[in-house]
C-alpha cells in the first residue's frame, strides 16, 4: 500500500465496462512525510474518496483485484481514506 493525496478528479466521456458507475481520481504520491514524490497518477476510486482527501492505494493486480471483475486494465485503486499518519 501506498499513501498519496487527491488532487483533481478525471473526466471520461466512455469508460470500459468494467470502470462503470466508478470515479477515475488523480493523486499525488507522497512519501512518509508527506511530500510529494514523483508523478500524479489516475486511480479508481473504491471508497468515495474526494479532492483533498489522504487516501491509501495500490498499483498493479492488486488494484484490478479491488474491482468485481478482476478481468480490467485497472493500474491503480484507491482502497481506503486515511484519517492519520503517525511515526
Amino acid at each position: 500500500m501506498k499513501i498519496g493525496k487527491v488532487i483533481g478528479r478525471v473526466v471520461s466521456e466512455s469508460k470500459i465496462e468494467s470502470f462503470e458507475g466508478r470515479k477515475l481520481l488523480l493523486v499525488q504520491p507522497l512519501d512518509e512525510n508527506k511530500s510529494p514524490v514523483g508523478d500524479p497518477l489516475v486511480a479508481i476510486d473504491t471508497v468515495r474518496a474526494g479532492e483533498g482527501d489522504l487516501v491509501m492505494y495500490e498499483g498493479g493486480k492488486e488494484a484490478a483485484m479491488s474491482l468485481a471483475n478482476w478481468f480490467n486494465p485497472c493500474d491503480a485503486a484507491i482502497i481506503g481514506i486515511v484519517d492519520e499518519v503517525g511515526l
